[in-house]
């Protein structure tokens, strides 16, 4: 699959969206989970949502279990929490797999055409290495190692950014600034 834009994903309730879709919007794309460390970033996702959606910005949340089983509950439950605890309004999708035998072919196609992840700084790439550790489905080089990976894809199509889920979303802010202004 050479393109982003033809693949399919669901949202929660089933319903499949392509991704052209979005086409000629700058995607943030994140798997998530609500019983993990990294959890509180919905707070910083919803931030960047709530200041660039007008602009162009469309923030895409998958829900995902592989790791440390830290997203349990239903698709609805999920939603549930995320909207009363974090007061959430970007569009959560369907849970999946992002690693493996069932992985969605999104992070299949967004693992296999993104930079080098981003990290910054030594305590980060220490406290990743430990979490890694800890990743029962990170077997390969570009697996996803935990939740809250995010990936930022250009109005083209393009992965451009992807960030350790050790760091905010908000230091994509300034990069996603830069592309909604392209």
């Amino acid at each position: 699959m050479n393109n982003i834009y033809n693949i399919e994903i669901e949202n929660r309730d089933g319903k499949k969206i392509p991704l052209k879709k979005y086409k000629s919007k700058v995607m943030l794309i994140v798997n998530t989970a609500t019983g993990c460390g990294f959890t509180p970033q919905y707070e910083g996702l919803e931030s960047l949502y709530k200041k660039y959606h007008d602009k162009g910005l469309e923030i895409l949340d998958f829900p995902c279990n592989q790791f440390g089983h830290q997203a349990p509950g239903t698709d609805d439950e999920i939603h549930d929490f995320c909207t009363a605890k974090y007061k959430t309004t970007f569009d959560q999708m369907k849970k999946i797999d992002v690693n493996g035998e069932e992985e969605s072919s999104l992070y299949k196609y967004l693992k296999d055409n993104s930079p080098t992840e981003y990290i910054n700084g030594t305590k980060n790439k220490l406290a990743m290495k430990a979490i890694k550790k800890l990743s029962k489905t990170c077997k390969n080089k570009n697996d996803i190692v935990w939740n809250f990976t995010k990936f930022l894809v250009d109005k083209d199509g393009n992965v451009v950014m992807r960030v350790s889920p050790i760091e905010k979303p908000e230091v994509m802010e300034e990069k996603i600034i830069g592309l909604l202004n392209k």
